[in-house]
């Protein structure tokens, strides 16, 4: 059989920490699925993720609100062949896809993350997905939004690229090495992450890599606390640096939190990318990070906003390099068999050509 064509609706493209998107999109084409793709706003400035090189000319921005984004979007397919449309995200981009669907007499579904559910009304939300041909969840988290609704969600986590993140690792010395990964926004809990710092009685240094609104007051925070000589703020990096940035790292610091907004994280690419290059854990009991990161297994979780417990966490890893080498081997084999980004994209492409066939 002949695998069924689609058209995607992605948001800004690109986008550094939408790295799931790229590799799925790449999966799809290598697999002949994808016929289009367009995109609801811009993109970021500054550096990309090397994937993006393979897909930048196969994108498409559209103009004006959602109606006319779908309009745009039909006139520019023309005559090509399309079994669905396909939407990276619950609210703007599955709206685009509804209405290009409906205009074209084919069906239409999105990919669900986090914060995308939490942007559509509830009511709204269920009926979006009761009328979609699928519906796919990256976490329980995030699919837990559907409870209720009647829809069936398949659950499809994203991946992480285990030839990219290897596991080689540099020796410890006497000063614990400390990685955050993210954008320097509220949710990524970098401020609990400081006030945990001034508690710190080990040798340590913090590298956080990433970029946001947050910047200026995260660098102020750190002077006033007086551990700024030890944080280095890096600005924003792809995976072109990021396996180096894993490497020479003692253990990922990932203390997430539920913003004033009620934004949260579900399973952050760092978590993935952390294990898959056999670092240590310590992370936040938030969304769904404790479906990788597995107490006293593959890291350590503390609660979230939680300055004291994270002290203590670091603390304990700081103390033996053996429980760090171990922490981080177990998670680097979890990252294997279960996150293997070749795995999911796969599982990924079956779950729409059912639904699109």
């Amino acid at each position: 059989m002949r695998p069924p064509r689609l058209a995607v609706i992605v948001s800004g493209f690109p986008r550094r920490s939408e790295t799931f998107a790229l590799a799925e999109l790449a999966a799809l084409d290598d697999r002949g699925m994808l016929a289009a793709v367009f995109s609801t706003k811009p993109g970021e400035d500054g550096p990309a993720q090397p994937a993006v090189r393979s897909l930048r000319h196969r994108v498409r921005q559209l103009l004006g609100p959602p109606a006319e984004q779908a309009a745009d979007a039909r006139r520019r397919l023309d005559a090509t062949r399309i079994s669905g449309v396909h939407a990276y995200f619950a609210h703007t981009p599955a709206v685009v896809a509804s209405d290009l669907a409906r205009a074209l007499g084919v069906p239409f579904g999105f990919s669900v993350h986090a914060r995308d559910a939490r942007k559509v009304d509830r009511t709204e939300l269920h009926d979006r997905a009761r009328r979609a041909a699928c519906v796919v969840a990256c976490n329980a988290d995030v699919a837990a939004e559907f409870d209720g609704s009647g829809a069936r969600v398949d659950l499809v986590p994203h991946g992480v690229d285990v030839r990219r993140f290897t596991g080689e690792r540099r020796s410890p010395t006497g000063v614990l090495n400390m990685l955050a990964v993210g954008r320097l926004v509220e949710k990524k809990g970098f401020h609990v992450l400081l006030d945990a710092l001034s508690m710190l009685r080990v040798p340590w240094r913090l590298r956080i890599i990433g970029e946001g609104p947050e910047g200026d007051r995260l660098e102020a925070q750190a002077r006033a606390l007086g551990v700024a000589d030890n944080v280095t703020f890096c600005g924003a990096a792809t995976h072109d640096a990021l396996p180096y940035e894993y490497a020479r790292a003692d253990v990922v610091v990932i203390p997430s939190v539920c913003d004033r907004a009620g934004d949260r994280d579900g399973l952050p690419n760092v978590v993935l990318e952390a294990m898959a290059s056999g670092v240590a854990v310590v992370a936040a009991d938030m969304g769904a990070i404790g479906s990788a990161v597995r107490h006293g297994v593959t890291g350590l979780l503390v609660p979230t906003a939680d300055a004291p417990a994270l002290a203590a966490a670091l603390t304990e890893v700081a103390s033996s390099p053996d429980a760090r080498q171990r922490l981080g081997a177990a998670g680097r084999h979890v990252a294997l068999r279960e996150f293997d980004d070749r795995c999911c994209t796969r599982r990924l492409a079956s779950v729409l050509g059912d639904a699109y066939a």
